[in-house]
């Protein structure tokens, strides 16, 4: 059998653009792995996917035209089951052969070298054709689509995200008599709403891309189509850069089958406005790229994506300009009415702006917002009234015209309407870093005031949220604790602030009414940022054995982690690693053994009953109890590994020579609080029996 492309599309309405993707992926994936499932295709066959706002196709390189024939096998009872003593048939065996349609003399009797024999029965199963197959399994697929929210039309009973008014299904030259969604196959389709005339036969299935390109006017491979934007837009924007990102490119790739650029401006005057404003109202009412300058100020021209190519666009352009026009007119109105009302101003509004049921109103917020940034500047020398004034005024854009047109803008309209009020520039700059970083990879605020008030914004959050029970699981994170949690650990890291975390959480948690929060889910509020912890040094690229050996006991300065993760990280390659790591673990062991509490101080060894193994270690040890002190005050984690390889002679020796579980409790207490202080010292960067050298 001739193995010939296989071309499937479903001809819609448009299709949503922020799941286009998405969907055109799921779809030729599932028909793809639907086909290698009925052994029709295989695993490495070319597949091609094809998504815009009115079509999904997929084209795989090789589909049978039919299953080849195959031999089925079904294991039945054993020998010894399935005969009596005297080798008649038992009630099991005769069940096993009814069940298989044949009579016990046409069964098997198959011997291995695991059972005793068992009937086997063996038939050749006859390969059914694709067009038999291809209906039910295409339907398996749109239901497994990710689709949110399905649609009907019509009279019928068919359900998809939009209407489907077209089906093509071709296998090689050959259309396939399918119906699917009441839909019979065909070889027709149709090209771009308007640069399209009537329907295009295809005559090959892998023809489907070109001569819907040259005859239909569209792109039908969304990177294609993506990649053709991007030229575009570079090339219109010229000398000046686009102040867009790849989100709203990937958005108007699912709007348009066969993209043009046009250039639009706009007033100059709407300059005034910040220009965050004018950005975001042309990119989410317009789907407008904005182009800016060398230094990336706004100018007063923007790129439109249109669908419809034709040599006198100044039509299109006009349209979208007057569109435009009456946009940017709102956003100066909003700013324009928002400045009459200073910050201040506006503060007993945020007392009618409920935060959580539970926890009040974000006036109310705010004072422990206050409270807690105070706190934290002081302990960072910085100071505590500026900290609690940018805190007090930090929401209080969440009342004005423009954050309640767009909520995107929200800390960003508080800092220019701080520097409107005449704020000290420390105290707006804070206003407007305070949600940074937003998201995984954002930027974290760039000063001092406004790195304190980020993390008291987000140290609230978690501790107030977490202590209601909301608890994030699974996908369900509704207050984004987890990106909060990420936030306060790269602020600490990556500022190298030090803070202790422990004492972070504990000023948060009485920043709060007593009784307020569930005191039940304190303890484990330390277990969830230890995992956040651990995920972001995972994605820092340091290994799973040297982040558990500096994460346990949990660290109280985590911003010390990346200097203590590194010098483990070179100190575990060293020959005294070796000895080291394994002699913490039977230190360990040991001392899980013995009931007795040890005495945390070392005292001098009594000269009788030493052994001289035990005098040498108890001597290094004395000797390099200071230096490591030195080196850990120091931050000089490197330095201190290296003098606790000094160990590494003096530690061997001792488990060679000396019997430390001896009967005498005397010498075995003293030996074993030896090994408690040698313990000790190891731990000082990290716990070395978490190293696997």
């Amino acid at each position: 059998m001739n193995a010939l492309p296989l071309l499937i599309e479903l001809r819609t309405e448009e299709l949503p653009p922020k799941s286009l993707a998405r969907l055109g992926t799921a779809w030729a994936q599932g028909v793809h792995q639907a086909l290698v499932n009925h052994h029709l295709t295989s695993q490495d066959a070319v597949v091609q996917s094809f998504a815009t706002p009115r079509r999904l196709a997929v084209l795989i390189s090789t589909v049978l035209p039919r299953q080849e024939d195959r031999w089925v096998e079904r294991k039945g009872p054993s020998l010894k089951a399935g005969l009596t003593a005297d080798g008649m048939p038992t009630p099991a065996l005769q069940g096993f052969a009814r069940s298989c349609g044949v009579s016990i003399e046409q069964l098997e009797r198959v011997r291995t070298e695991n059972d005793h024999g068992h009937f086997l029965y063996r038939s050749l199963q006859t390969g059914a054709p694709l067009e038999q197959l291809l209906p039910e399994l295409i339907h398996a697929v749109l239901r497994q689509l990710p689709v949110a929210k399905v649609m009907r039309w019509g009279a019928g009973t068919a359900e998809f995200v939009r209407p489907v008014h077209g089906l093509v299904a071709l296998h090689g030259t050959q259309v396939l008599p399918l119906c699917i969604m009441g839909l019979a196959a065909s070889n027709q389709t149709l090209g771009h709403r308007f640069l399209s005339q009537g329907m295009i036969t295809l005559e090959r299935a892998n023809a489907y891309e070109a001569v819907l390109e040259t005859r239909g006017h569209v792109l039908a491979a969304l990177p294609i189509r993506r990649q053709r934007i991007d030229s575009l837009l570079h090339a219109a924007a010229g000398a000046d850069q686009l102040l867009s990102g790849p989100d709203l490119l990937d958005e108007v790739t699912a709007l348009v089958e066969w993209p043009v650029v046009y250039e639009g401006h706009f007033d100059p005057a709407f300059l005034e406005v910040p220009q965050e404003c004018l950005i975001l109202s042309m990119q989410q009412h317009q789907k407008y790229f904005p182009l800016g300058d060398a230094e990336g100020r706004l100018l007063p021209r923007f790129l439109l994506v249109s669908n419809l190519a034709t040599p006198t666009p100044e039509a299109i352009i006009q349209g979208n300009e007057r569109v435009l026009r009456a946009r940017l007119a709102d956003a100066r109105f909003f700013y324009q009415q928002d400045k009459k009302t200073p910050l201040k101003g506006r503060l007993h509004r945020l007392e009618q702006v409920v935060y959580h049921q539970k926890l009040g109103s974000v006036a109310q917020r705010c004072q422990r917002l206050s409270h807690l940034a105070g706190i934290m500047a002081s302990a960072l020398g910085l100071s505590s009234s500026a900290a609690q004034q940018a805190a007090h005024l930090m929401k209080a854009d969440l009342v004005s015209d423009m954050v309640g047109e767009f909520p995107e803008l929200q800390g960003v309209m508080g800092g220019y309407y701080a520097r409107h009020d005449g704020e000290p520039e420390a105290i707006a700059c804070a206003i407007e870093e305070h949600y940074h970083p937003r998201f995984a990879g954002d930027t974290l605020p760039s000063s001092d005031l406004g790195t304190v008030v980020s993390l008291a914004d987000k140290l609230e959050t978690l501790s107030g949220m977490y202590g209601l029970g909301q608890i994030p699981t699974g996908d369900r994170d509704p207050y984004g604790l987890r990106r909060a949690t990420l936030g306060i650990l790269r602020i600490l890291i990556e500022k190298s602030l030090p803070l202790e975390l422990p004492q972070l959480l504990s000023w948060t948690w009485e920043s709060f009414p007593a009784g307020r929060l569930d005191e039940q889910h304190r303890p484990s509020l330390q277990n969830f940022i230890l995992d956040r912890l651990r995920g972001y040094l995972r994605d820092q690229g340091y290994e799973g054995a040297v982040i558990e050996a500096v994460l346990f006991p949990f660290p109280a300065r985590i911003d010390q982690l990346p200097a203590r993760l590194q010098a483990l990280s070179v100190f575990r390659t060293t020959p005294a690693a070796v000895v080291l790591c394994a002699a913490h673990k039977r230190i360990r062991n040991l001392l899980k053994k013995s009931a007795p509490v040890l005495p945390e101080v070392l005292h001098s060894l009594a000269p009788e009953n030493t052994d001289p193994a035990e005098t040498a270690l108890h001597q290094t040890l004395l000797s390099l109890q200071p230096q490591v002190q030195f080196h850990l005050q120091h931050h000089d984690y490197t330095a201190a590994l290296e003098t606790l390889a000094h160990l590494h002679d003096p530690v061997a020796r001792f488990f060679a020579d000396v019997m430390v579980l001896c009967e005498d409790l005397q010498i075995r207490t003293r030996r074993l609080t030896l090994l408690r202080q040698v313990e000790i010292m190891m731990d000082q960067v990290g716990d070395l029996s978490c190293l696997s050298v």
